[in-house]
């Protein structure tokens, strides 16, 4: 009897519809908002219902590999920012973290919403690259892990309003931003968010 491993990597053509279908997802859920079927997913990915069933047992779990191969990508863009030893890397990760979040909107209002294992691992080393900013005076002190959070989100939501019109508007919104980030006299008159505050924002209502 052979014994099935959960962690055999899926067949060529097993991973090609995998593949098929999370792309799919993005451009559905991209274009019909989350409220899209997976009907709908399956007809754009050119498959049946019973290949999408095969891969993602649910809808929830369609958006969930959406959403962590996005963390995935974020994880990554992070670290390799981090290998910049001028303290430029924070600015070089939120220039990619925007142009990967242009070409993958569909997911985003999932992206940051649970304490999800990935999310902590991507807070963590984007902390990092403040601080290495900080301390080669490219930001100002003051700034928080929860400001870039802020940013981020604010980036978000240029690239929802402007997709379909000037898909590229994002790009001087960040230079605004970081032009922002610049240190400067003083500090800035209002506190910053606490990270249960931005956890609550972008947490779904109970």
């Amino acid at each position: 009897m052979t014994v099935k491993s959960e962690n055999r990597p899926l067949r060529s053509d097993a991973a090609k519809n995998r593949e098929r279908l999370l792309t799919a997802a993005g451009q559905v859920f991209e274009q019909k908002g989350l409220e899209a079927s997976v009907a709908d997913v399956a007809r754009a990915a050119g498959v049946g219902m019973g290949t999408l069933y095969r891969r993602f047992p649910s809808k929830e779990a369609l958006i969930e590999a959406l959403v962590t191969d996005v963390l995935d990508a974020t994880i990554v863009m992070a670290q390799n920012a981090a290998e910049r030893t001028d303290g430029s890397g924070l600015e070089v990760f939120l220039e990619a973290s925007g142009a990967y979040q242009a070409e993958h909107l569909g997911c985003l209002p999932k992206l940051w919403n649970s304490d999800h294992r990935m999310v902590r691992t991507a807070r963590r080393l984007i902390a990092d690259l403040l601080a290495d900013a900080q301390f080669h005076g490219r930001v100002r002190q003051d700034l928080t892990g929860t400001d870039i959070s802020m940013l981020m989100w604010s980036i978000r939501g240029v690239l929802e309003t402007t997709r379909t019109s000037t898909p590229d508007a994002w790009r001087r919104h960040l230079d605004l931003l970081i032009a922002g980030m610049r240190p400067a006299e003083g500090s800035l008159a209002h506190a910053p968010l606490s990270q249960g505050q931005v956890d609550r924002i972008l947490s779904p209502p109970s």
